[in-house]
């Protein structure tokens, strides 16, 4: 089919049942979102079979069924991403069991800076030495040491306001164990 026949022939489809597909797909989905890609992923189906959408009325229901299919495959999909969450969170629980100050750590954390925040995780969750973070950054060894030490003078600050009064030598284990 000649481009701008195929173009042509898109266009009139799209124009003439857009609104046929959007309806049964808001009649079937609970956000007006997924009734959108459900419309937007069936015409991309017609975009590539065009050659095999059916002339005149019987184009309707060739596009129903596609639509259909659509949102089959939407629902399995959501279904898996919901399974797969909720195994992830019971793992997560089991992996790092809340801590009844954990709440504290955390405010304390979201406090900060986005550059000490993230040089305390570097330094805590993922256990990395200053010339190793130095690396990761792209920042000189001697920068990272003096503003981790700097980021942990704040965090300990940022606790004591918050009325946390564990010990300053836990802040390393606090962002590795706290934070995901």
């Amino acid at each position: 089919m000649e481009r701008s026949h195929a173009e042509r022939r898109f266009r009139a489809l799209f124009d003439t049942h857009r609104r046929l597909v959007l309806g049964y797909a808001l009649r079937r989905v609970d956000e007006p979102a997924d009734a959108a890609d459900v419309v937007a992923e069936t015409f991309l189906v017609v975009w590539r079979r065009l050659g095999e959408v059916p002339e005149g009325d019987a184009a309707r229901a060739w596009l129903l069924a596609v639509a259909r299919r659509v949102l089959a495959n939407q629902r399995r999909g959501e279904r898996r991403r919901s399974g797969l969450s909720d195994r992830l969170a019971a793992e997560l629980t089991v992996a790092v069991p809340a801590e009844p100050e954990d709440g504290v750590i955390r405010r304390a954390l979201a406090r900060l800076s986005d550059e000490d925040r993230e040089l305390l995780l570097l330094a805590g969750w993922e256990g990395l030495s200053p010339s190793e973070i130095a690396v990761a950054t792209g920042t000189l060894g001697v920068t990272v040491r003096s503003r981790l030490h700097r980021a942990r003078r704040r965090l300990r600050a940022e606790l004591t306001t918050l009325g946390w009064e564990g010990e300053p030598a836990t802040i390393r284990t606090i962002a590795q164990e706290t934070v995901a």
